[in-house]
């Protein structure tokens, strides 16, 4: 399979390793020195870049008929215009705010909670993230999928960052400390008793076997789909 790996920090460095030791082929890369590049080269796109090209990274892949897979965080607002262009130009394409396969079992023991917590409602929900000083977005894309869960199932109407003035928001506390990959805690307490869930990431290669697996998942397919369906969930 050969790759084209949008963004080439830390994360798409350790794409590189791993997608290469799996057998593939990395025949583009593009950082932020890269003026032109011919994405039609790759068989699949993976996107680690910024929130300020991420979109055009996605539009590109799109109309050039290769699938994308795009780990990018904090462009969601444009997130539906992505889609409507992937199904517009029959592509194939998969946003995950986490390619970790532990997170994403995460998220699904988090939903379910969620749903035994729903008619708890003396139990009041913390959240806390902590990732490096190199992150941009604050919360991270995780925590807030892991809200959304929350959200989905109890009381809540919405977050915060750090103390929730709303009484029905989920205050999600954003620790940044150096060299850490990335932990995610949710916390129900009441006056008797907490029930707490955590994932403690050790290192960026979970993320990065997580994007090289969907990346071959998604080759040949069309449509949008999530890690859901790329774990079978």
């Amino acid at each position: 399979m050969k790759i084209a790996l949008l963004g080439y920090g830390k994360m798409g460095q350790t794409i590189e390793k791993i997608a290469v030791s799996r057998g593939h082929e990395i025949v583009v890369v593009v950082d932020e020195n890269t003026k032109e590049y011919d994405i039609t080269l790759a068989d699949v796109a993976i996107d680690f870049s910024i929130p300020s090209v991420a979109v055009n990274n996605i539009s590109n892949c799109f109309n050039n008929n290769v699938p994308v897979v795009s780990g990018t965080t904090g462009w969601l607002a444009d997130y539906q215009k992505m889609v409507d262009l992937c199904n517009e130009k029959n592509g194939g394409f998969i946003y995950a705010s986490n390619y970790s396969l532990g997170v994403n079992i995460f998220f699904e023991l988090n939903q379910h909670l969620a749903k035994m917590m729903k008619n708890l409602s003396q139990y009041n929900v913390t959240m806390e993230e902590i990732h490096h000083k190199q992150k941009l977005d604050e919360p991270s894309g995780t925590a807030i999928t892991l809200a959304e869960g929350v959200i989905e199932h109890t009381k809540y109407n919405g977050w915060e960052v750090d103390k929730a003035t709303e009484e029905l928001n989920i205050p999600i506390k954003a620790i940044r400390s150096p060299e850490v990959p990335g932990t995610h805690t949710v916390d129900y307490t009441s006056e008797v008793d907490s029930i707490e869930i955590k994932h403690t990431a050790h290192n960026r290669q979970g993320f990065a076997l997580g994007a090289v697996i969907a990346a071959e998942w998604l080759v040949g397919k069309h449509g949008v789909f999530s890690m859901r369906d790329v774990l079978g969930l």
